[in-house]
């Protein structure tokens, strides 16, 4: 908590501190004492009415009264206005000294009353306890809580202030204590009419000019990130939500999608070129998604087929005979190259694949020469082999080939 927006209550502060450091330091405290005989009966000290506010009799009077203008003061500071609120200082002021006087007058009826309220200590007791009806009125408690089973709130611990503070100088205190409570209350129900009373413009520009300056500038409140318990009453309703759905669970993180399981591509076989099928040595998909991807490549690999980098077809695993046949008809074509070409082709696309790279007279030369290193091999198949001008001509070739070269 910062002083911003609270600059009354930091000069009030200020200024409650100085007074009483100035008084334990120039032995002024028994000008402090307000008491009805010898006082204000036999001497005539009115002033002693006004003055009583001004400062406290010890330390821990001090202590505990900055503590309550701190947690209570600054809160009701910046709900009112600084304006609204130096106006509800001095009317409570004002109201609880001539009530304090009349308070003091009717304890003198007995002598029971007047040797126990003769006497009202130094210290702005009452100006404090119209402020703690205000603050009780109007700021709302943050969070609850439960102490051996008594429901309480974060406000409890400025009643502790005030309660230490009201018990210091018993009874002499309850008097001023009543006086502030009762002056809080007829500020708040308006029923003398001073609510719409406010300070004078002038003395509000010579506050802000003269005063405000030497109190150095505020800075600004800090926004806490720390999670205050929820009211009591949204965690019952959530509990009983709770004991209505077992299987719900309450938590603060943010709800992650589900992923939705994908179906793998199928595995699909080739069959070779001499109609015999490859063995099929694949084992079953592997649950854990670390090591049983290299082991589906392998798998995949071995059984002669595995899905594609694009989704869609297979990459087939070609023969030593394909490879073969490709290197004798383009010897300069590396086996990279060829082998690249059969994995996602067969051998008559593979063949009509390389010849659409080749162009001019190297094409024109490799098809020859392919074909003088390739016709002692043919001649001892028994099959007679095809080729058609479509697998031998690219689009650039130089010659021409008849219709249908048969080879035997």
């Amino acid at each position: 908590m910062s002083f911003e927006n609270a600059s009354v209550t930091k000069g009030l502060m200020l200024g409650i501190a100085l007074t009483s450091v100035a008084a334990g330091i120039f032995d002024l405290k028994h000008y402090l004492n307000l008491q009805l005989v010898p006082h204000i009966s036999k001497h005539h000290q009115y002033w002693r009415l006004f003055v009583h506010h001004l400062a406290c009799a010890s330390s821990s009077d001090l202590l505990l009264v900055e503590l309550f203008l701190y947690n209570a003061g600054i809160c009701i500071e910046r709900g009112f206005g600084s304006v609204k609120y130096a106006s509800f200082l001095i009317i409570s002021a004002v109201i609880t000294m001539l009530i304090s006087f009349v308070g003091l007058l009717l304890a003198q009826l007995t002598p029971v009353t007047s040797t126990l309220f003769n006497n009202i200590p130094p210290g702005p007791i009452a100006i404090m306890s119209a402020l703690l009806y205000q603050y009780a009125r109007l700021v709302p408690p943050a969070y609850h809580f439960k102490v051996f089973g008594v429901g309480m709130s974060d406000k409890i611990w400025v009643y502790a202030i005030a309660a230490q503070l009201a018990s210091t100088h018993l009874p002499a205190k309850l008097l001023p204590v009543a006086v502030g409570i009762l002056v809080g209350y007829l500020y708040r129900s308006d029923f003398l009419q001073l609510k719409g009373w406010r300070v004078s413009m002038k003395v509000v520009r010579f506050a802000e000019n003269w005063v405000k300056p030497l109190l150095g500038e505020a800075q600004s409140v800090r926004r806490t990130n720390r999670v205050l318990p929820e009211p009591r009453a949204q965690a019952e309703a959530r509990r009983r939500a709770a004991a209505l759905d077992p299987d719900e669970v309450i938590t603060t993180a943010r709800p992650r999608p589900r992923r939705t399981p994908t179906a793998r591509p199928p595995i699909t076989t080739t069959t070779a070129p001499d109609g015999r099928e490859p063995p099929d040595d694949t084992d079953p998909a592997p649950d854990n998604t670390s090591g049983g991807v290299v082991r589906q490549w392998m798998s995949e690999l071995a059984s002669g087929a595995r899905p594609g980098a694009g989704g869609g077809g297979t990459v087939r695993a070609p023969s030593e005979s394909e490879i073969a046949l490709l290197t004798g008809m383009f010897p300069n074509l590396e086996r990279d190259v060829i082998l690249g070409v059969l994995q996602r082709r067969c051998v008559h696309a593979a063949v009509s694949s390389i010849a659409s790279l080749l162009t001019g007279a190297s094409y024109f030369l490799c098809i020859l020469r392919g074909l003088i290193d390739l016709a002692p091999s043919v001649l001892l198949h028994d099959r007679v082999r095809r080729i058609s001008p479509s697998m031998l001509m690219g689009p650039c070739a130089l010659a021409t080939v008849p219709a249908n070269i048969v080879l035997t």
